[in-house]
């Protein structure tokens, strides 16, 4: 079984940044995909950035050119650079890692904890 935890959350003022890290107990090598997703209060979880395993990465329209995600399979991490961070940022912010099982695209993944990251002044 694999576990991802998170680190690197806090409060932080309007125009900081943030570094969240993704640590994986097995190798990273062997996720297609690693990802950071957030949740705020009341809202559904959404897509903030993911990493293919070539390292083609893709980012929400609303954090493109703020957030920038990569991934260390040296190190069997993950982490989110946050810069510019705004007030509607926050949110609980949870590592994710996919792997293709079979030829048909069926997957399996994994969820960290979350950690929270809060922007406010």
């Amino acid at each position: 079984q694999v576990q991802l935890v998170e680190s690197g959350g806090g409060l932080v003022q309007p125009g900081g940044s943030l570094k969240l890290s993704c640590a994986a107990t097995r190798s990273t090598s062997r996720f297609d995909s690693m990802g950071w997703y957030r949740q705020a209060p009341g809202k559904q979880r959404e897509l903030v950035a993911l990493i293919t395993s070539s390292g083609n990465s893709n980012y929400a329209d609303s954090v493109r050119g703020r957030f920038t995600i990569s991934r260390d399979n040296a190190k069997n991490t993950a982490d989110l650079q946050m810069t510019s961070l705004k007030a509607e940022d926050t949110a609980v912010y949870s590592c994710n890692a996919r792997r293709v099982i079979n030829v048909e695209g069926a997957t399996i993944e994994y969820w960290g904890q979350g950690t929270q990251v809060t922007v406010s002044s």
